[in-house]
């Protein structure tokens, strides 16, 4: 489908490319990876051809059609379902042909041709897909100029899946998503016909949507099968097998020259010595693998407070004397560490503002513990920064007093080394402005961090120092995020937003997973069965009601051999039951030890002190050793009450028999 032959491309006098090579073939699902500035968007123009390359290839098999959504986003009184449909512009054009032609021929071509490409499922596809990213059936028919920015991004984002191309290139696509919409994201590209190349800092969604990953590093793109997990081990095992062979050969050279040294001069070694120059010379040097490390946030100890820090007694919120949230009846301790569920619009952000004194409660009370000190990370980074400031004036004016030393310390820990502190905010990268962010926060040692989409501009190498960081944290954390794997490592409660209030949700991200999708499962369903029962009303309504008249036959009586052996039937059943009950007990005890042993291995300060990566290894090894706790829990639960009734079950038959 897509091949890449030698490309080299140039910017600013540094090359971006060197004679980089890469194949994708048709119908494989690609991830391109790598860190900021490596060139992953320059590919993509490079691909589009909105670039020219300085050598090499790039080609695309035979017609194939590239989709990839436009930087601006949609506007004009067009509605959002049109304006979806008319992306498409082969349809687009043949149903506008279809209105005025008349020659019977042509009127045929067209008509085939829209059956060939689904035109009469084309509205319903377009509402699908629409509803997915989050807009009712009511919201479909508005225009798109009644939408914010981030919303008419999603429905070029709609337009684009709709037009089904053969080669789909998507840049960073959760970036405009709430959670709800990023999980929808994953199902669809998962099953996506075509062909996929998408950018993207989102690790679940690069497990779950796509096959192959490509990263792109040092002007190279190298190849990888799986997903992005995989990948990092992969990587992982062929770096640490480049260091082995690397530091043998070391040793092997440091040998060798040890001979050539010793009897270069003498005469009777010369030859000798003369063949080990030339191995020497013929021996490829096995380049040193560069273990990169990202910025490593920092959030200080904040002191303790007592508890509650926080608690809300029938608390309502909302703007212009519109109420979004009521009767809020919440409560925050110091070692709360809460992720915000809910759709875009249920009121996330309110509550964030709510929690972190940006709004005013209009009904009950909001309360907060003497001291407590508030770290709020906005959404919107315009929001909370100075455009037209540098990173250095802004973090003075916060540390008056301190020394300039002192100022340019803070900001070096969050990444702004030498120059950086003194450019123009407005000219910081989105992830740069993210950083100062957290250095800004920091200043203050806050009790309550409240994060409103932290990861939105962070690469997957951020992101995961961030996690860390917030492990790492003694205070409490309030998360509103897209990044279902971010929220899986920090969180260990989860709120969720919706109906106009905000009450706790007992289950775990796979749980909402779930619900989410079986809710999406279960609207289908209902909708087929509707359609379905249409059909039968239609060709006979009266068939199914005299069929429905007929009373079920009795169910005959066994004799006493038949009910001896459905007791004994129930006896071995509950041994295997109980047998069941008594596994899963074990392997809860096992695991229960493994997480205390890693969350040991956690807390240990040498552990600390290595890589990013390492410390991110430890962190996914608690959460996932959490996971199969819960897991194994969920399995006892289940086997104890399929015992009870079983149990209960046995004791009624040998009731009824000796009756």
């Amino acid at each position: 489908m897509l091949h890449i032959n030698d490309l080299t491309y140039r910017i600013g006098g540094r090359e971006l490319f060197s004679e980089a090579s890469a194949h994708v073939p048709k119908g494989h699902r690609v991830g391109l990876v790598g860190p900021n500035g490596a060139g992953k968007t320059t590919l993509f123009r490079l691909i589009a051809g909105d670039l020219a390359a300085d050598g090499g290839s790039i080609r695309m098999a035979g017609r194939a059609r590239l989709g990839q959504v436009a930087q601006e986003a949609p506007g004009g009184s067009a509605s959002l379902i049109d304006t979806v449909l008319a992306v498409d512009e082969e349809l687009a054009a043949l149903e506008a042909e279809a209105e005025t032609v008349t020659d019977p021929h042509r009127i045929g071509e067209v008509h085939t041709r829209l059956a060939d490409i689904g035109a009469h499922t084309a509205r319903a596809r377009a509402a699908i897909i629409l509803a997915g990213l989050g807009f009712n059936e009511t919201e479909q028919q508005r225009p798109c100029e009644d939408f914010s920015g981030g919303w008419r991004m999603r429905v070029a984002l709609a337009g684009t899946l709709f037009a089904r191309p053969d080669l789909l290139l998507l840049d960073e696509p959760t970036n405009h998503l709430d959670l709800e919409a990023s999980l929808w994201l994953e199902g669809y590209l998962a099953s996506f016909p075509g062909t996929l190349l998408i950018i993207s800092h989102d690790r679940d969604l690069l497990n779950r949507a796509v096959d192959h990953i490509i990263h792109l590093d040092g002007g190279q793109l190298t190849a990888y099968t799986g997903g992005y997990d995989r990948f990092v081990r992969t990587r992982a095992e062929a770096q640490a097998n480049q260091a082995a062979q690397r530091e043998k050969q070391l040793k092997e050279r440091a040998h060798i020259q040890s001979f050539v040294d010793r009897f270069r001069a003498k005469a009777t070694k010369a030859r000798q010595a003369q063949s080990r120059i030339k191995m020497l010379a013929r021996m490829e040097p096995i380049a040193d693998a560069v273990n990169q490390r990202t910025t490593r946030f920092h959030f200080p100890s904040p002191g303790e407070l007592a508890p509650p820090v926080m608690t809300m007694g029938g608390a309502a919120a909302g703007y212009d004397g519109k109420i979004i949230l009521n009767d809020l009846n919440l409560r925050l301790d110091q070692d709360d560490r809460i992720a915000l569920l809910g759709a875009n619009g249920n009121g996330k952000s309110t509550l964030v503002k709510l929690l972190g004194g940006r709004l005013k409660p209009m009904a009950g009370e909001v309360r907060l513990s003497r001291g407590l000190r508030i770290g709020y990370f906005a959404q919107h980074q315009a929001e909370e920064l100075n455009m037209n400031e540098t990173p250095y004036q802004m973090l003075s004016r916060l540390m008056e007093g301190e020394r300039e030393s002192k100022v340019r310390g803070q900001l070096g820990r969050f990444g702004f080394q030498a120059g950086r502190g003194e450019t123009v905010i407005g000219s910081l990268s989105g992830g740069e402005k993210a950083r100062l962010l957290f250095c800004l926060m920091s200043t203050q040692a806050p009790h309550l961090l409240l994060l409103d989409e932290p990861t939105n501009h962070l690469d997957v190498d951020a992101r995961e120092a961030l996690v860390l960081a917030l492990n790492e944290f003694e205070g409490a954390v309030v998360l509103v995020s897209h990044d279902a794997h971010t929220i899986e490592l920090v969180a260990d409660r989860l709120w969720l937003v919706s109906d106009g209030g905000c009450a706790v949700y007992d289950g775990d991200m796979a749980d909402y997973r779930k619900l989410l999708l079986s809710s999406g499962r279960t609207r289908r369903a209902t909708e087929k069965a509707n359609a379905r029962a249409i059909e039968l009303a239609a060709e006979d309504g009266d068939a199914g009601a005299n069929q429905t008249s007929d009373a079920p036959a009795p169910r005959p009586r066994g004799d006493r051999k038949a009910e001896r052996r459905a007791r004994a039937a129930a006896r071995q059943g509950t041994t295997d039951l109980r047998r069941a009950v008594k596994t899963a007990e074990a392997n809860m005890e096992k695991l229960a030890a493994r997480v205390a042993a890693v969350e040991a291995e956690l807390a240990n300060p040498s552990a600390y002190a290595g890589s990013t990566a390492e410390m991110l290894v430890i962190t996914e090894k608690l959460a996932e050793a959490k996971r199969a706790l819960k897991a194994e829990e969920a399995r006892w639960l289940k086997a104890e009450e399929a015992l009870n009734m079983a149990t209960n079950g046995a004791a009624s038959a040998a009731n009824g028999a000796a009756g």
